[in-house]
């Protein structure tokens, strides 16, 4: 396996050819530290294949008698889309119903880090945020909304500005309709803490 400091050089070396195929002058005084920047940026926005999001939440899995809903909702996350290595960003809201174990809230949202911190595509994360708390817990239930503005639309192709995509999944408890409404519900109000 390719230490960091490998990685950077290659991705250095990848960046400072796309920069003379773009036309430009990789040594101008502007553009001189950009390969360094961006094989960083690169490495940071990606972090998310060196680390295990059911080890994250099984560090802070407690037993508890509680089977009513559990909610973190607006957490904010950054991905690239896969397709065009673009930025898409948003939030995500996270519903489980323990069934004996509960988790530390803020591993809910390291999840939903660690998987947006790779290659993505909306869809995907969805799943993985949903599958992950599923098997690590196994809760009653576990629905998760994804609701995230894609650079790839805006900037790009279609190019439109402000459009939202809006993704959903959900296990147990969450296949009754009373259950999904109930949790929907309960996202779609305003913030009173804000």
């Amino acid at each position: 396996m390719q230490t960091d400091e490998q990685r950077i050089e290659q991705l250095k070396a990848l960046t400072r050819q796309q920069l003379v195929l773009l036309g430009e002058d990789a040594e101008r005084e502007g553009l001189q530290k950009t390969p360094l920047r961006v094989a960083r940026a690169m490495l940071d926005l990606t972090r998310g294949y060196n680390e295990d999001p059911h080890a994250v939440l099984n560090s802070a899995r407690f037993r508890e008698d509680y089977q009513h809903m559990v909610i973190v909702r607006d957490i904010q996350f950054y991905s690239l889309c896969e397709h065009h290595m673009l930025p898409f960003y948003g939030r995500a809201h996270v519903a489980y119903i323990p069934n004996g174990y509960i988790t530390g809230l803020s591993k809910i949202a390291r999840v939903v880090d660690i998987y947006a911190r790779r290659l993505q595509v909306q869809e995907r994360l969805t799943l993985q945020i949903k599958e992950c708390i599923q098997q690590a817990l196994n809760p009653l239930g576990v629905m998760v909304v994804v609701e995230a503005q894609h650079m790839c639309m805006q900037m790009r192709g279609v190019e439109k500005s402000g459009s939202i995509t809006t993704t959903s999944d959900f296990s147990g408890a969450f296949n009754q309709a009373k259950t999904r409404e109930e949790f929907l519900e309960l996202i779609a109000r305003n913030n009173p803490l804000s």
